[in-house]
């Protein structure tokens, strides 16, 4: 890699700018870390308008024919990487996964064991010659049967690279599409991509992958990374996509572009599942790049997902068996402006049906072919090797194994390794992102009280938030240093009125939040650099809440640390913390606040922790800041509030069955309808609580925590059951049959609740329970009427699994 000055601390490196043939410095693209912000500024963007065929066809048929030739760097020639897009490649590559031992050895297990069951079942029809040559004669025709469907899968799944002369058609047409929607660009930091050239040279040599691991927000991240790739000459990867996405013209158009088609949930199919293993396992001896989301899939909500273990166990298996020595790792950021799917986001996550894909939708989209949706950022993680970091992993076993001898792991270890390898990812991922000014705005306007900001204010409190981002290590996007006031009104343009609405004709213009549901997604973007502050903050409000004097507020830090420690075991698969483990990221958190004089904290002589109370300060500026770490918190806490409560009214009813299990899906469901009510009579303060994907991750949660118990039936198509587990379950009141409020549960759901936001209409602790507790019943008690009679067997409650999972979790996933 090129020695380069080292930056001034607070200073990041210029941004590449790519327009038509000129490569140009523009100033970087964000602010980070402490201290002086001064620095010289260079930003690059990677793509520019072009030409439109209404406004000069001459020119629009110019640069048409210029991609197609290949003029200039569109030829996309000498690129780093293994060789690309030639006749015959995809064909080839269909070869090599032929001849893989894994594969054929798969086939012949299949074949054999197919054989064996026709000559057990007499169905092998022994007319001429002997037994053993029916047998091999028929094992031979059952191997060419199963060569035929292996041939099929292939041909619909592995990515068909085959014409370059496609591709530059290909870059044209997305560089179009995307640039009538991102009217700023693609912006990278040259530093990242200098790295990243360099890594990629080093690993052509060694003939290895780079793994690029981007997060998922939008079908934009495809396109962006792609075009990144194809623009600074590195070897297109080949992208691991779901096959919903395979549809008509544009399936076709994407496996040509390089997207590798595979099942969303590969079912008990072990030679579809061996042909994935052949084909990754052959990308990556022969040192293709590769691509897959760490999520699985994109992110509703605006935050990073829990990972999904699927490709990378195959990856990992990869190296762990020595079919491949090593292959590299890049976790990728992809921020943007504004995402184009929000709005069919905001449906799904309040329970309405997902659209199936069509290229008419994606095509017609008034967002896609709309203008001024801002820019997109992607960032590059600094890339490490797959086979140090495993090597490492072993060496913390107590067996010790060494990956030079093919180690074989247990399930436990080797599920402990993938939840490592994922959440290091997550961290890499959140590390280089860059905070944009929508992402800025949004929290401002969701952590403030009151109906809306005026100008001035929220301009102050927007500079405020990005001192508190680049004081917690992240990124802040300034656009060219312009003043905070421009860049606020550039974010409010982009948003849109249909998500911020200004009020005029006052003594100044006054923002509110118009969708505050879709200004959530935005919110989430920087909930990561302040979830240790957010749990902290939701823990003293417990004492906080009880009104009185500052004496009679601050609370001990023995109940300090009992409350944080319940509510990051309960946000554990919400959000990803600090390696450092509870104790330390506790102490690391208060000394901040402290710092920032938000708290106060009272030592004894010997130093330790006493008390911790809101300082004086904090106090005179009316708690703005404790108050903004609060807002940030508060909706997910109103989710698994309504999570909770929505199991007490599971309790089964005196007139019915006691052992009687309900369909998980619609218990989830009915939780959302349960949250809508509770919402508009008042018992919630967040919209955004009701949203599936909260929902969700709380049942998981309470799957975890031995709160309610899962059956699965060995059916495919029968869904999951769930009832709520004997000792958790509440009781009724023999004479009225309502639910009691006491018990586990509720003792449980009460420790939720003690850290929610308080409101006019929840003060009243005995109203409240009488009246969720009678709407929770009466959904439940819908809920069984509707329940089946067959009940799943007691044996398809995997019981081991939650509490080996329990067991494995690593203090990284707690604060």
């Amino acid at each position: 890699m090129p020695s380069e000055k080292p930056l001034n601390e607070g200073q990041s490196a210029p941004d590449l700018k790519i327009v038509g043939d000129q490569v140009t410095i523009h100033p970087s693209g964000f602010t980070g870390g402490p201290g002086t912000q001064d620095a010289p500024i260079t930003e690059r963007n990677l793509i520019s308008h072009m030409s439109r065929f209404r406004a000069n066809p001459i020119d629009f048929l110019r640069e048409v024919s210029l991609y197609m030739s290949g003029t200039g760097w569109r030829a996309y020639d000498d690129i780093i990487g293994q060789p690309i897009f030639y006749s015959g490649f995809s064909e080839r590559i269909k070869s090599l996964i032929l001849e893989s031992p894994l594969l054929q050895g798969k086939i012949k297990e299949l074949a054999e064991t197919r054989l064996g069951v026709e000559e057990k079942e007499n169905l092998l029809n022994v007319i001429e010659g002997t037994l053993d040559q029916k047998k091999r004669k028929r094992q031979n025709e059952i191997e060419d049967n199963l060569k035929e469907v292996v041939d099929t899968m292939m041909d619909n799944m592995i990515c068909k690279m085959d014409s370059k002369r496609f591709i530059r058609g290909a870059y044209y047409l997305c560089t179009q599409l995307l640039t009538r929607a991102y009217h700023q660009g693609v912006h990278v930091s040259s530093e990242e991509v200098l790295r990243l050239r360099s890594v990629a040279e080093q690993a052509a040599k060694k003939k290895q992958s780079i793994i690029f691991l981007p997060c998922h927000k939008s079908h934009v991240d495809y396109l962006s990374l792609q075009i990144i790739c194809y623009r600074l000459g590195i070897g297109l990867p080949v992208v691991v996509a779901g096959d919903n996405l395979n549809i008509p013209a544009l399936g076709p158009f994407l496996q040509h572009a390089g997207a590798m088609w595979i099942r969303r949930s590969f079912g008990n199919d072990p030679l579809y599942n061996t042909v994935v293993q052949a084909y990754i396992d052959t990308l990556l001896q022969q040192g293709f790049n590769f691509e897959c989301f760490i999520e699985g899939g994109r992110s509703r909500t605006g935050k990073l997902l829990s990972p999904k273990f699927g490709i990378l166990s195959f990856i990992m298996d990869s190296l762990l068996s020595g079919r491949v020595d090593d292959t590299i790792i890049c976790p990728v950021s992809t921020q943007y402006d504004k995402v184009i799917e929000t709005e069919s986001y905001i449906s799904e996550l309040l329970g309405q049906p997902k659209k199936k894909e069509s290229l008419g939708d994606l095509l017609s989209s008034s967002s896609v072919l709309s203008l001024k949706l801002g820019r997109v950022d992607v960032r590059f993680h600094e890339p490490w090797s797959l086979r140090e970091f495993i090597g490492r992993q072993l060496t913390r076993l107590p067996s010790k194994p060494d990956m030079s001898s093919s180690p074989k792991l247990s399930y436990a270890d080797r599920g402990r390794i993938l939840r490592t390898l994922g959440y290091r990812v997550l961290s890499d991922i959140n590390d280089v992102s860059v905070m944009m000014p929508p992402a800025l705005v949004g929290t401002v306007l969701l952590t403030l009280r009151g109906r809306g900001v005026g100008k001035g204010e929220l301009v102050r409190r927007v500079n405020w938030l990005c001192d508190r981002v680049r004081a917690k290590g992240g990124r802040v996007a300034h656009f060219y240093r312009l003043p905070t006031e421009e860049v606020v009104e550039r974010a409010l343009e982009v948003l849109g009125p249909q998500i911020v609405g200004v009020i005029t004709g006052l003594v100044e213009p006054t923002y509110y939040a118009v969708d505050r549901f879709q200004l959530s997604f935005y919110r989430n973007m920087t909930i990561h650099l302040f979830i240790t502050e957010a749990l902290v903050s939701a823990a003293m409000y417990t004492k906080i809440k009880q009104g009185g004097g500052p004496a009679n507020q601050r609370i001990s830090y023995k109940d300090l640390l009992r409350q944080v420690s319940f509510l990051s075991e309960l946000f554990r698969g919400e959000f990803i913390f600090p390696p450092q483990g509870l104790i330390t990221n506790l102490d690391n958190t208060l000394r901040g606040l402290e710092k920032d004089n938000v708290v106060q904290i009272t030592r004894d002589p010997a130093g330790d922790l006493l008390f911790v109370e809101l300082s004086n300060a904090e106090r005179q500026c009316g708690r703005e800041n404790y108050d903004f770490y609060c807002f940030l918190i508060w909706p997910f806490i109103e989710g698994a509030w309504l999570g909770a409560v929505s199991l007490l009214g599971l309790t089964p009813p005196l007139d019915g069955p006691k052992d009687i299990w309900v369909d998980l899906k619609k218990a989830q469901d009915n939780a959302q309808l349960l949250g809508k009510t509770l919402y508009h009579q008042g018992d919630l303060s967040y919209f955004e609580a009701v949203n599936k994907e909260t929902l969700k991750n709380s049942y998981q949660q309470f799957v975890e925590e031995g709160i309610i118990l899962i059956a699965k039936s060995k059916e495919s198509r029968t869904p999951p059951a769930m009832k709520i587990a004997p000792e958790w379950t509440p009781e009724r009141d023999p004479s009225t049959g309502m639910v009691l409020d006491r018990g586990r549960l509720w003792e449980f759901t009460e420790l939720i609740a003690q850290s929610r936001r308080e409101g006019k209409n929840r003060r009243d602790g005995a109203t409240v329970s009488t009246r969720v507790l009678t709407m929770s019943d009466i959904v439940g008690r819908s809920l069984f009427a509707s329940a089946t009679s067959t009940e799943p067997a007691t044996g398809d409650i995997d019981v081991s699994t939650r509490k080996m999972r329990r067991k494995d979790i690593s203090t990284a996933s707690r604060l």
